[in-house]
């Protein structure tokens, strides 16, 4: 961390010069025995491909809100720091029906089928696979992300004082 570090995504930044090869997210599911662990590196590449994916093709602009039906899972870390680098808001578990944009993972398509705009589903299952048939109204993230650039760069710079998470109804700022 750096005293210039403002924001979630300002933080990532900072790990990725500091040391990029050392364990950052390491995520354990009980019911599966999946076990991942992500260098800083390699979560800074996933949540740059994420980035370019909601920024570029889902067209999700700064102030604009995703809900994001998932529940703790490497992939949803991805999502909270893609969100932070646009500067779109991102809704834990928020009302699709008022969001821009959802997020969401197997027992929760039904839920997001609520919102207007673009839906992107993610299977969860290990190694991030693609589903066999993809839910109604949703696009596949599994194959939508591996084609996103590696690299991401926002179209304008994102303030670290506006609305960045909601949980619990409770909202914060990128710098808080």
């Amino acid at each position: 961390m750096n005293a210039t570090d403002r924001t979630p995504a300002d933080l990532l930044r900072s790990a990725l010069a500091t040391d990029p090869a050392r364990p950052l997210v390491t995520f354990y599911d009980d019911a599966t025995g999946e076990r991942v662990e992500l260098s800083v590196a390699t979560f800074a590449n996933w949540v740059a491909k994420t980035a370019n994916l909601l920024q570029g093709e889902l067209g999700a602009e700064p102030g604009e809100r995703v809900a994001l039906l998932l529940p703790a899972h490497w992939q949803t870390a991805v999502w909270l720091l893609a969100c932070s680098s646009v500067g779109v808001v991102a809704d834990v578990g928020g009302d699709a029906g008022s969001a821009d944009h959802v997020v969401a993972g197997p027992g929760r398509f039904e839920d997001g089928l609520a919102c207007s705009g673009e839906r992107v589903a993610l299977s969860l299952a290990p190694l991030g696979r693609r589903f066999a048939q993809v839910p109604s109204g949703y696009v596949d993230y599994a194959v939508e992300v591996p084609g996103q650039g590696d690299v991401f760069r926002p179209y304008g710079p994102v303030d670290p004082e506006a609305a960045a998470l909601v949980v619990a109804g409770a909202e914060l700022s990128g710098a808080e």
